[in-house]
């Protein structure tokens, strides 16, 4: 596997609050990383700076071996890191087709003169997107719901449609926050075969997640943070047996 993400010693500091404290951790092409840990750990924080939401205090973000620091996060996602959000952002009012076409935008090159003109170029690029959009909705078990309003699905079905209209903007890693939130056990299954189908198309996946059951069936690699620091990085079977870990998320015995 090859180098794909690389943060080395990454600190993020709001005011005198360490929300990130001197984090390193690798990811190759192709894997299923979980970045774990207690509420309030920091691994929202991480996924906002490798995104360009935040600038890390100090520190290195390097994506392909380029730096996505001081870079804004549409353009981001135009290097190839799609993301999620922990809390649903979904055009609520548009139909499912037209939220995943949004993910789609960012790989069109028509301007708006073409758009307005409707030039040959402009159509052509327009009816290709419309079928990518179909064949993603169709990828993440959508596409029946196509003309439906966002509004409408379920909890679950929204969750999926956002990871649709990440998928969409043609990433090479997708960052997923908690996307089995809200979802019941049998959506939670069912997401779990679908990051499995996403990473064997060749997309990375990092992902938060507190339903350890799906971290443990669907990562290749754990990262473990507590308090903004890293306490432990391996294969799940590894931090399942950790005892750092487990005392991070249950206490010790003199707590």
């Amino acid at each position: 596997m090859s180098l794909l993400l690389k943060l080395q010693n990454v600190t993020k500091k709001f005011g005198g609050l360490t929300a990130v404290n001197d984090v390193s951790f690798e990811i190759d092409k192709g894997s299923v990383v979980g970045l774990i840990g207690p509420n309030g750990a920091g691994k929202t924080t991480v996924f906002n700076l490798i995104t360009g939401n935040y600038a890390p205090t100090s520190g290195t973000i390097d994506f392909k071996g380029n730096s996505v620091l001081k870079i804004a996060p549409n353009k981001i996602v135009k290097m190839g890191i799609a993301r999620t959000f922990q809390t649903i952002r979904l055009f609520q009012n548009m139909s499912v087709i037209e939220n995943v076409l949004a993910g789609c935008h960012c790989r069109m090159k028509s301007g708006s003169i073409a758009a307005m003109l409707r030039l040959p170029s402009q159509k052509k690029e327009e009816e290709e997107a419309l079928k990518k959009a179909a064949e993603t909705l169709d990828f993440v078990g959508l596409l029946h719901e196509a003309e439906n309003l966002a509004k409408n699905l379920s909890y679950g079905q929204q969750r999926l449609l956002e990871i649709a209209r990440a998928h969409a903007s043609d990433p090479e890693l997708i960052i997923l926050d908690e996307p089995a939130g809200g979802m019941n056990d049998q959506e939670t299954s069912d997401l779990v075969n679908l990051i499995g189908k996403i990473a064997e198309s060749g997309i990375t996946v990092l992902l938060i997640e507190h339903d350890m059951n799906l971290v443990m069936k669907a990562c290749h690699k754990l990262i473990v943070l507590e308090y903004g620091t890293k306490i432990a990085e391996g294969v799940p079977e590894e931090i399942k047996n950790n005892k750092r870990v487990i005392e991070a998320y249950l206490g010790t015995d003199e707590d």
